[in-house]
């Protein structure tokens, strides 16, 4: 059987890639990516992103509002991103979402609007795509209060960049880990360590493209065929065969995000 990959976090929307789609997508698809779960960075994407769903079948969306973007939240993007969660069976995630601590100083307002949208993951059983910057211990702290007082909601620490330490936080909390381009990087030596902890079930890959690309093409515009590159790294890094890697993180990303397993 041809090795599959999922590549968990994707922005072709951008406009880096509006010149060649379709060669992109013959990219993924020579190297084996089966399936593509397409964020969104606020629910004003989400009708671009879902004509591209339209396009390629392998995408599976997201609509939420990113942390750098909580100053757009309003009351009434509560019921809009819950009803275009509703609208499409395409939809397999709430996000991204979560904390920017590094270029954002509106803290306060970051909180509310995360806590907002685990509310609406956990209304619509939807796992969450979370964004963790320079924020871990809070997160820790709102997805624990959270669970005491909702009960637990199932996600991803998505493009994770956190010490081993703060990784072990997050699996305690029931989450996978997501892992990009940061992990081929020469000095990130807490990711790759994170790497090695994870337990297979709970390991994602992912390209963030357009953003981080791994290495060898470090530099240049991310796209998802260089999830492989992310796979090959973590295949190295735990001492198993790509093929382990490549078949462990599609079915967990299955698992996560309830994809079709018809092509498996």
């Amino acid at each position: 059987m041809i090795m599959q990959l999922v590549d968990t976090h994707v922005h072709i929307n951008f406009d880096v890639f509006h010149s060649d789609l379709e060669a992109l997508c013959s990219r993924w698809r020579e190297v084996g990516v089966v399936k593509l779960v397409h964020s969104c960075v606020e629910p004003a994407e989400y009708s671009g992103i879902k004509a591209l769903a339209d396009q390629f079948p392998e995408l599976s969306l997201a609509v939420g509002l990113h942390p750098l973007d909580a100053d757009k939240w309003t009351e009434q993007m509560s019921s809009q991103i819950c009803v275009l969660a509703h609208s499409d069976p395409r939809v397999v995630a709430i996000g991204e979402m979560g904390l920017d601590f590094f270029k954002a100083k509106n803290q306060q307002l970051q909180k509310t609007v995360f806590t907002a949208q685990l509310a609406i993951a956990h209304q619509l059983d939807l796992p969450v795509i979370i964004h963790c910057r320079d924020a871990a211990a809070v997160m820790r702290e709102l997805l624990q209060r959270f669970w005491e007082d909702h009960g637990p909601v199932r996600g991803v620490m998505h493009c994770w960049g956190g010490t081993p330490e703060e990784t072990q936080w997050f699996l305690e909390l029931g989450f996978y880990i997501s892992f990009s381009g940061i992990v081929t990087f020469k000095n990130a030596k807490q990711v790759q360590a994170s790497a090695v902890m994870v337990p297979s079930d709970r390991l994602l890959i992912e390209t963030d493209c357009p953003f981080l690309a791994p290495v060898p093409k470090r530099g240049k515009r991310n796209e998802p065929a260089y999830v492989r590159y992310v796979a090959e790294q973590v295949a190295c890094l735990r001492d198993v065969s790509l093929e382990t890697i490549a078949a462990q993180t599609t079915q967990n990303a299955c698992q996560l995000f309830g994809l079709a397993h018809d092509y498996l």
